[in-house]
C-alpha cells in the first residue's frame, strides 16, 4: 500500500485543526487552536527600593609606589571603618584588590616616573538614612576620587515572581472571557511562555560633584566676602537636594503566553 495519501491526509488534518478561527482575535492576542486557547497578557509589579549601593573608586599616584599604595590602602581603611561605624554589615562590604600602574618617561626608560594604584569599594546600604553620613564624611576626608549611587531591590527573583503571577491571572481572566460567549470556560494550562522584562526605575546618581552641593561660604553667610557687600549681589539659586529618602519607585514587567485546554 502506498503510504503517501495516508501522510498528505494527516498533513492536511493537522493545517486545518491549526487554522485560527477568527483573525480578529490573532490582533487581540487571542488565539483559537483546535481545543485550545492562547493567550497573551501583561503583568506588573512596583515597589519602593530597598537597596542602595555606594561604588567608591579609590585611587593614588607618586613617584614612589610604596606611598601611593600606602595611601590607596588608607583610604580603603577609612572608607570600611565609615561603613562599619554607620552599621554596615561585613557581609554588604566588598572591596577589590589594588592595582598597580607605573609611568615612564619614555618608551626606552626602563625607570618609572610614578605609579598610580587604584581601587573599588562597594558598599550595600540596606538603611537609606545611613547614606547622608557616609558620602559626606567621605567627602571630608577625601576618601575617593567619584562616588556613585544606586537603588535597587535586595530580592529581584520575588519581584519578578510577582510579575509573571500577574500576568497569568490576566491571562485566566481574558481566556475566561473570551469563552464566555461561546458557553465555554478554560481548563487546565498547558503550556506558558514567560518573558521577564528588565527592571525599570532603578535609579543611578553620579556623586562627583557632591562635595559643592549645599555647601556655602561662611563669609557670604554674614554678607561679607573679602570687604564687598554681597548683600546686593544675586544669590544663585541652592542645587536640589539628593534623593536620599525618596528613590523612585521599581517597576518590574512581565508577558505571557498561556495556552489553556477549552472545556
Amino acid at each position: 500500500m502506498n503510504p503517501r495519501p495516508l501522510l498528505l491526509m494527516a498533513i492536511s488534518f493537522w493545517m486545518s485543526a491549526f487554522t485560527p478561527l477568527a483573525g480578529a482575535q490573532q490582533s487581540s492576542g487571542i488565539k483559537f487552536l483546535a481545543d485550545t486557547l492562547v493567550i497573551q497578557a501583561d503583568g506588573r509589579y512596583e515597589a519602593d527600593p530597598d537597596l542602595a549601593t555606594l561604588s567608591f573608586d579609590i585611587s593614588a599616584q607618586d613617584k614612589d609606589v610604596k606611598t601611593a599604595y600606602d595611601r590607596a590602602s588608607q583610604s580603603v581603611q577609612k572608607i570600611l571603618a565609615l561603613a562599619q561605624k554607620n552599621g554596615v554589615a561585613q557581609n554588604d562590604i566588598s572591596s577589590g584588590v589594588l592595582t598597580i600602574r607605573p609611568f615612564y618617561e619614555g618608551e626606552r626608560k626602563k625607570r618609572a616616573r610614578s605609579f598610580l594604584v587604584q581601587g573599588q569599594m562597594i558598599l550595600k546600604v540596606r538603611d537609606f538614612a545611613k547614606l547622608e553620613p557616609i558620602l559626606e564624611n567621605s567627602v571630608d576626608d577625601g576618601l575617593a576620587d567619584s562616588r556613585s549611587l544606586t537603588y535597587s531591590l535586595s530580592d529581584e527573583e520575588a519581584a519578578k515572581q510577582k510579575a509573571v503571577a500577574e500576568a497569568v491571572q490576566h491571562s485566566w481572566d481574558r481566556a475566561n472571557a473570551a469563552l464566555k460567549p461561546r458557553g465555554q470556560k478554560a481548563g487546565a494550562l498547558r503550556f506558558v511562555n514567560v518573558d521577564v522584562n528588565n527592571l525599570t526605575g532603578v535609579s543611578e546618581i553620579n556623586l562627583q560633584e557632591f562635595s559643592s552641593m549645599g555647601r556655602l561660604d561662611s563669609g557670604a553667610a554674614d554678607g561679607r566676602l573679602f570687604g564687598l557687600n554681597v548683600n546686593k549681589m544675586p544669590v544663585p539659586a541652592p542645587p536640589p537636594p539628593l534623593p536620599f529618602d525618596q528613590p523612585k519607585k521599581i517597576t518590574v514587567n512581565a508577558t505571557v503566553e498561556c495556552a489553556y485546554r477549552i472545556l
